[in-house]
């Protein structure tokens, strides 16, 4: 999955409507960033959160998805590992005779 990469005078524009009294959400339904995003612009802009932690914040949540998702994976893996075991345990029935 690929973010949009907006361009830092997009932003700077997005953040001085913040201040001139938008709200993110409403930013957020008129122009295509989200809310969240939304916010970390400002915060970056405000120097509450510095354009690195911004980053480092966006690089941990796509970490976190690709937890998630390679800890699905492992638990499809195990269920694979274990039906084939069970089936290559399985003896011939002793009623039918070769």
């Amino acid at each position: 999955m690929s973010r949009k990469h907006y361009p830092a005078e997009y932003r700077e524009q997005i953040v001085k409507l913040a201040r001139a009294g938008r709200s993110a959400a409403s930013l957020a339904q008129e122009f295509e960033p989200t809310e969240p995003t939304i916010r970390s612009w400002i915060a970056a802009a405000n120097g509450t959160v510095t354009p690195e932690e911004v980053e480092l914040r966006r690089e941990l949540r796509q970490v976190k998805r690709k937890l998630v998702r390679v800890e699905e994976e492992n638990a499809i893996f195990a269920k694979a590992a274990a039906w084939f075991a069970k089936e290559t345990i399985k003896t011939p029935d002793r009623s039918s005779s070769s």
